[in-house]
């Protein structure tokens, strides 16, 4: 009876981990389901920026945007095929990744691996990026590479030895052994590019949506024994943020103001924009929420009045404004926790900003409101939530 307890827990830890997904002989695995997404998480992006079919997965490039694994993995050989459906297209994946963007970004803070078509850059691509096949940190992720190609000043890129990439729309294949927070990518069978001493080396699996159609096929990973990552070398677990703003229109939102009034809200891929004018403006959630976080992301022109500046309004129009951002045309992340009637600020490093309270009369829950009084643009990104029990 224990051994068959045993063996039931551990099929019903495997199916959790990748439901319906099982290794074959060899210890390979597939990502994807054939007509489905579970395992996956739409970061950032639209609801129709990643589909499958039949084991294929579409990407529309709108927005800037990323998948990731619900898993982390640390040790493991990666093995894929993509192509791009236009010259010049754009795109990439992400190894040992976050779970949410870096801040101001669209991206994941991840060692990249380049998809780029053959055609993308023109006779610039050899001063900074390649077609195919670099490997680089990004967003605070640090690597050694096997050959530095130095732009600027940065040491940390490190470009094939050769182009072996097919030019759109033709398949490409990649092989990627990370192990011991050392990568190594191999380009149509053959090894061209690689990087030592990641950080992080272990983290999510993503790829990234960058302004063009891709499609990626035969997504299969083989695990290998974990070494021993360090809580440092690890990226931190996903904790049930959910994205608000999808980066090609305001679905879920809607903006105060007469009907038929000029549109102060927009959409411009992956920042929302406020535009520039007079008059105080109002983007509210469809939602209603009651004790929750906020996370936000913001870029304010320096010369805006301390007055002027972009705040949250909760549950109620009536409530007062609480100030988020500060003036200094530098994109800054911060939290707003609503718990209990007390609404509290903090910076991206967890710092305490502010604390104030929602008036004793406000509802148990309401809509989630950003709240500008202009005349400065001011740009939002990365609106994520989670609510509080």
């Amino acid at each position: 009876m224990k051994t068959a307890l045993c063996s039931l827990v551990i099929l019903c830890t495997r199916l959790v981990a990748a439901p319906g997904l099982a290794a074959d002989a060899d210890g390979w695995k597939p990502l994807f389901r054939p007509n489905d997404l579970d395992g996956w998480v739409n970061v950032n992006g639209a609801p129709e920026t990643w589909s499958i079919k039949d084991g294929v997965i579409s990407c529309t490039g709108r927005p800037v945007a990323a998948l990731r694994s619900v898993k982390q993995y640390e040790n493991f050989e990666l093995e894929l095929e993509w192509r791009h459906l236009q010259p010049s297209g754009n795109a990439g994946i992400f190894v040992w990744a976050s779970a949410l963007p870096a801040v101001g970004q669209p991206f994941l803070r991840a060692i990249e691996v380049q998809v780029l078509e053959n055609s993308y850059g023109g006779k610039e691509q050899n001063i900074w990026f390649t077609t195919h096949g670099d490997i680089f940190p990004i967003h605070g992720a640090t690597m050694t590479p096997m050959r530095p190609q130095t732009h600027k000043g940065d040491k940390s890129r490190c470009f094939p030895i050769e182009f072996r990439s097919k030019p759109s729309p033709e398949w490409n294949h990649y092989r990627i052994v990370a192990q011991d927070g050392s990568i190594r990518l191999s380009v149509n069978g053959k090894e061209v590019s690689g990087g030592d001493k990641c950080l992080w080396r272990k983290g999510y699996l993503g790829l990234e949506s960058e302004g063009s159609p891709t499609e990626w096929r035969n997504l299969r990973i083989k695990e290998l024994p974990g070494t021993g990552a360090t809580a440092e070398e690890e990226a931190p677990v996903d904790d049930g943020w959910r994205v608000m703003y999808n980066g090609v229109d305001l679905r879920g939102w809607k903006q105060d103001g007469a009907a038929g009034s000029p549109a102060v809200w927009t959409a411009s891929d992956w920042v929302l924009e406020r535009a520039k004018g007079p008059s105080p403006s109002t983007l509210w959630t469809e939602e209603s929420f009651g004790d929750v976080e906020i996370m936000i992301d913001s870029k304010v022109p320096a010369e805006a009045a301390a007055q002027t500046l972009p705040a949250l309004v909760l549950r109620t129009p009536s409530a007062p404004p609480v100030v988020f951002a500060a003036a200094d045309g530098a994109w800054q992340r911060r939290v707003i926790t609503v718990r209990q009637g007390t609404v509290k600020v903090f910076d991206a490093a967890g710092n305490l900003l502010g604390e104030t309270s929602l008036p004793a009369d406000a509802p148990p829950r309401g809509p989630i409101g950003i709240h500008t009084s202009g005349p400065s643009k001011t740009e939002f990104a990365n609106i994520f939530v989670r609510e509080l029990k």
